[in-house]
C-alpha cells in the first residue's frame, strides 16, 4: 500500500500496527513439575571434571624439592662443557643439553644466546649450534 492522498490515515494506521506488533514479544512463562534443579544452560560447553578432580587431590603439578632443582654451576665451566659437546655433535636441542649437563634451562639459554644460533626453520628447526666465531675449521683441529 503506498501512501496517497485519498488514503493517507489508512497507511498511516498499518504502519503504526506493523511497528507496534515488531515491537511487543509475547513471552510465555511455563512452570515446570519436579524440578530438581538439574538444568544447566552452560552444559556441554565446558568439561569441568578435570579441573574438579585435581582440586580433590591437590595440585596438579608436584612442587620441586630442593634436592629436584639443579643448582647452576660456574659459567665457564659450563662454557667448556658446551664446547665439548659440540664438538662430539654440531646441532643440539635444548632439551638435549639440559639432560647433559644437568643444569637449569634458563641458564643454558643465556650461554647459548652469547656462543650459539637458534635454528628458526630448516633441517635443524628447533636446534642450538655454534657461532662461526666459536667453531674449530680443519686448520685448528690439524694444528693441535
Amino acid at each position: 500500500m503506498k501512501p496517497h492522498s485519498q488514503n493517507i490515515d489508512d497507511y498511516r494506521r498499518l504502519c503504526r500496527e506493523r511497528t507496534n506488533k515488531f515491537n511487543f514479544r509475547a513471552r510465555q512463562v511455563q512452570v515446570i513439575d519436579n524440578d530438581r534443579g538439574g538444568y544447566n544452560p552452560m552444559q556441554g560447553m565446558m568439561d569441568f571434571s578435570s579441573i574438579l578432580a585435581k582440586d580433590r587431590r591437590g595440585s596438579a603439578a608436584p612442587v620441586k624439592t630442593q634436592e629436584m632443582k639443579r643448582t647452576r654451576m660456574d659459567r665457564g665451566e659450563l662454557e667448556n662443557i658446551l664446547f665439548k659437546l659440540f664438538e662430539r655433535q654440531s646441532n643440539w636441542t635444548l632439551k638435549q643439553l639440559v639432560m647433559e649437563t644437568d643444569q637449569p634451562q634458563q641458564f643454558i639459554k643465556e650461554i647459548l644466546n652469547d656462543l650459539g644460533i637458534y635454528n628458526k626453520r630448516g633441517t635443524n628447526q628447533g636446534t642450538y649450534e655454534l657461532k662461526p666465531e666459536y667453531k674449530k675449521t680443519t686448520e685448528d683441529i690439524e694444528g693441535e
